[in-house]
């Protein structure tokens, strides 16, 4: 469901606000989905622009704070999201990344919605695994992997089965707690899938055709040497800051590898750019937006032996994305609050 930009149904003087409650289940995956598929197009066909993020930090703190905009066409939007990323929530028992979407109308400047981030997010960044696992991966895929059992792990679960006929799931994670946790809730949703807690990363990769890894981590713990021919690698996990990555060097090198965005990804990706630092790829060799494979414009697969490696860092035209698909059913069940700011 979309709201384009001649659709008047949009309130011209309030600002819808949307709390994470709010949110709950408003939009269906299989719509995300269709929505950041488009959203990728778009920027392939010159519809939509996604510059590079705004990295903020202070040397008297390890917390990162990145702005990220956008611009949509289709939609007649703009986005802004500011991203936290603070370490020290964890010993808060609070979230490491929380985030606020802003989107403006492109006819006006008015401010149309401001949603709380943390649901959005967690959905657009499975969803957009969704479109490249769509697009890249072997169709006859069915057993998905993995790396890392959080909310983010769940969601990949229910995006992947949207596009694969998944019959398996292998989940690994540094704590038995949150494998068994992710196990319960995942057969709960999908009580034909068969599922298994894997003893580590490397035999979540012996058994899988599809792997996502999914931890914040900040030292590679996923190598070149267990990537399979044929095998589709999600990296998405590795926070957005270029000293942090999943995936060893080796394993960059191994794949063909396929980016949400170039000028975002030479900005984030410690996967990416650590690897080029150290001479074992070319940027030439990730140079391939997932939007260009979607409109057709660049190769995706080309032969069953390929591995093909998704590096997801997550943009603000996939905020955007969602976020109108949010605004647009959330006015339809009168979810929110309506507010005018410039009274």
């Amino acid at each position: 469901m979309e709201i384009n930009k001649n659709d008047r149904n949009l309130s011209a003087s309030t600002t819808l606000m949307l709390s994470r409650s709010d949110i709950e289940g408003l939009v269906t995956m299989a719509e995300v989905i269709d929505a950041v598929e488009t959203a990728h197009a778009d920027i392939s066909n010159g519809i939509a622009a996604q510059p590079a993020a705004v990295a903020l930090t202070l040397a008297s703190s390890t917390a990162a704070f990145l702005a990220m905009s956008a611009l949509a066409d289709r939609q007649g939007l703009a986005v802004v999201k500011l991203l936290a990323d603070i370490p020290e929530n964890t010993t808060r028992n609070l979230p490491m990344q929380r985030s606020v979407v802003l989107l403006v109308s492109q006819e006006t400047g008015a401010p149309t919605a401001i949603i709380h981030g943390q649901i959005p997010t967690r959905i657009r960044t499975a969803a957009a695994s969704a479109v490249a696992t769509r697009y890249l991966s072997r169709p006859d895929s069915r057993v998905l992997g993995v790396i890392g059992a959080g909310d983010l792990a769940v969601e990949h679960v229910r995006a992947i089965r949207e596009v694969r006929p998944i019959e398996r799931v292998l989940v690994w994670s540094r704590t038995v707690t949150t494998a068994a946790r992710f196990i319960e809730r995942v057969g709960r949703d999908f009580p034909d899938l068969m599922l298994e807690v894997a003893t580590s990363p490397q035999d979540v990769f012996a058994s899988s055709d599809i792997v996502c890894t999914l931890t914040p981590s900040r030292d590679a713990h996923v190598q070149g040497a267990w990537f399979k021919p044929g095998q589709h690698i999600n990296a998405v996990g590795a926070p957005p800051r270029p000293d942090h990555r999943e995936i060893d060097s080796a394993g960059m090198a191994r794949a063909r590898i396929f980016l949400d965005s170039v000028p975002m990804a030479m900005h984030d990706s410690g996967d990416l750019l650590l690897a080029i630092a150290d001479g074992t790829i070319t940027k030439e060799q990730a140079s391939i937006e997932i939007g260009d494979v979607i409109t057709g414009a660049a190769p995706g697969r080309t032969s069953t032996d390929d591995i093909t490696l998704f590096n997801s860092v997550g943009l603000a035209i996939q905020d955007l994305a969602i976020g109108n698909l949010l605004v647009a059913r959330a006015r339809q069940k009168g979810v929110g609050k309506e507010i005018d700011l410039a009274a």
